[in-house]
């Protein structure tokens, strides 16, 4: 199992641009794709080839917005990292709490 925590996460409401007549992925989603990037390389997270389970525990800043809305993001920044592609991933659990001295996002990633 492959435990790691990311910062907290854009919302999906973030992370899609219009840009030259067709969607882009905004700055800010580029960014925490990024920063998950080098988490991984950093950590050294291998890479999982079979099928993944995942489950993330979201702490949020604030009382609001969607648990649904933070998940995409999260799984997108990890594909290429922990696991080759997000078609492996064939459970999520996820979970939301208030933490708004330290928002973030923990992540279990396992083969099942």
């Amino acid at each position: 199992m492959t435990s790691l925590t990311l910062a907290y996460p854009p919302s999906v409401n973030s992370i899609w641009r219009m840009g030259n007549g067709r969607m882009v992925l905004s700055v800010e989603a580029l960014q925490y794709k990024q920063y998950v990037l080098l988490l991984c390389h950093t950590l050294t997270i291998p890479m999982l080839r079979g099928e993944v389970k995942i489950t993330l525990d979201f702490y949020r800043p604030q009382k609001s917005g969607d648990l649904d809305n933070r998940i995409k993001i999260v799984l997108d920044a990890l594909q290429g990292q922990a696991y080759a592609d997000d078609k492996q991933i064939v459970e999520i659990h996820a979970k939301r709490y208030d933490d708004k001295a330290d928002p973030r996002v923990e992540v279990r990633i396992e083969e099942v």
